[in-house]
């Protein structure tokens, strides 16, 4: 089946589920209505094809509000959590412009009809909830075809660093994002793969590589410092193809995503963080903190006994495990987590843990992987010494080497660590490269919002239920 074909199955079918969940939302809304005369007792019981103009209003609207919010744009890895708060906006607008309609259209005329505010309510509701489980559907079954090699896009990644490298590692691990990984080009010469893909020659025979390969999109992944003429040089290589081009951000594109312009006098400025902003902001994360950290203990404290007991049952030595670790302003603190190594395990000094680790007890192979190890640091939480979100702390002998490698580094210690952080649920965790790390965590601190702290809980919540790729490196 060709791209195109498989492109616009993914959006008429995208299309028609939504339809179909906003007809089964309003009709099931109408049956409620029936069943629940809320607010008050209907007079009359009109049938259901008497609301079938409003019905198809309602579809319309919500279809063409959808469209305009570029909803059925074809994403690689949209987020449900941004995709659900989506949908619920498009569909509350379109509910708006539905009740609008009928009474300007309508009024007057054989299909005149009064549109219960409960049923429009009603309506609203199940379309929200109906359109998000079929959306989770058509996701579901598009990544079964990606993963089949259904609708797959041949890509090449043009770079040699460790973006280039990471961005390999992503597409190698999640076939569902429909990615068909040819190769890489590379611009040092004398390797044969990158991160166990081939390499296909270099810069210079991109648009050859291009047009021998048959590809659809390409992947410029610079190393730090590349010169901008570089980057303007391999997208106008590229751009003697069809085909589509994607730039990974350097180091200041990632903190200046969320810039508005500012005045002096006249004399325009960016506005990169506007710390005025933040006062309230902090208090109201802080009280997240607290309420999710309190709840959480309470929640979770039987299993926390069970846990403790296996871990006791298993080895010597105590069930927590207290380490320190750099957190805001680069103090340091003593961070708590069950233990899941052996009690000699750093008798020759502090090491990062890797995969297979002969260090890790049989119950630590477990919880580590599933990041129940993680749990007790609700209790730094709790005590105002870590957030829920945030950068990842380190330890004080690693903090100090990296610090002298790697670009602004101390940055991230401009705000709490946290239990989890963008970095983490985008597959940045354990042995990973920490300069892409460090990236992620200074868009972080950078862009930092109450909604892209809910958005980072749910989405951990989420991978630690499914196993998704987010864990792949929890050693």
């Amino acid at each position: 089946m060709g791209q195109k074909r498989v492109r616009t199955l993914y959006i008429v079918s995208k299309v028609a589920l939504d339809a179909l969940m906003s007809i089964a939302g309003f009709v099931f809304a109408y049956r409620l209505r029936i069943a629940i005369p809320f607010p008050n007792e209907l007079v009359e019981r009109p049938g259901l094809l008497t609301y079938l103009p409003m019905m198809l209003v309602q579809v319309i609207s919500i279809l063409a509000v959808f469209y305009f919010s570029r909803l059925y744009h074809i994403a690689r890895a949209a987020s449900r959590v941004d995709e659900t708060s989506s949908i619920f906006a498009a569909v509350s607008i379109g509910t708006m412009f539905t009740v609008a309609i009928s009474a300007l259209t309508f009024k007057n005329t054989i299909f005149e009809l009064d549109f219960p505010r409960a049923m429009v309510l009603y309506a609203w509701l199940f379309s929200v909830v109906l359109i998000a489980l079929g959306r989770e559907l058509h996701r579901r079954v598009w990544h079964r075809m990606r993963m089949r090699g259904i609708g797959r896009d041949r890509v090449v990644v043009v770079g040699s660093g460790e973006s280039a490298q990471a961005i390999v590692q992503k597409i190698q691990w999640s076939p569902y994002l429909g990615y068909e990984l040819v190769g890489v080009v590379n611009g040092t010469g004398g390797a044969t793969e990158l991160a166990g893909a081939p390499i296909l020659g270099m810069t210079e025979e991109l648009p050859e590589i291009l047009e021998n390969n048959d590809i659809q999109e390409v992947i410029i992944a610079p190393t730090e410092g590349t010169d901008r003429h570089e980057i303007v040089r391999l997208v106008s290589m590229c751009q003697r193809g069809s085909v589509a081009i994607k730039i990974f951000p350097d180091v200041f594109e990632f903190i200046t995503t969320g810039v508005t312009i500012d005045d002096l006098g006249g004399i325009p400025l960016l506005n990169v963080r506007d710390i005025q902003l933040r006062g309230w902001k902090l208090s109201l994360k802080r009280a997240m903190d607290v309420l999710g950290a309190s709840l959480g203990l309470i929640a979770i404290s039987p299993f926390f006994m069970l846990v403790a007991l296996v871990i006791k049952l298993e080895s010597e030595g105590p069930v927590f495990y207290c380490q320190k670790r750099m957190g805001l302003d680069g103090l340091p603190f003593q961070m708590v987590k069950f233990r899941s190594m052996r009690p000699d395990a750093e008798k020759d000094g502090p090491g990062w843990t890797v995969k297979d680790d002969p260090r890790r007890t049989r119950i630590g192979m477990f919880i580590r992987r599933s990041n129940i190890d993680e749990f007790p640091q609700l209790i730094n939480v709790l005590l105002g010494e870590m957030s829920l979100v945030g950068p990842r702390p380190e330890r004080p002998v690693y903090v100090e080497k990296f610090r002298q490698s790697i670009p602004r580094y101390m940055d991230r210690h401009r705000e709490k660590a946290g239990m989890t952080g963008w970095a983490q649920v985008n597959g940045l965790r354990g042995n990973t490269s920490i300069a892409e790390r460090t990236k992620y965590d200074l868009w972080y601190v950078e862009n930092w919002s109450l909604w892209l702290d809910i958005k980072i809980i749910v989405r951990t919540i989420l991978q630690m239920i499914t196993r998704s790729s987010g864990n792949k490196n929890a050693y």
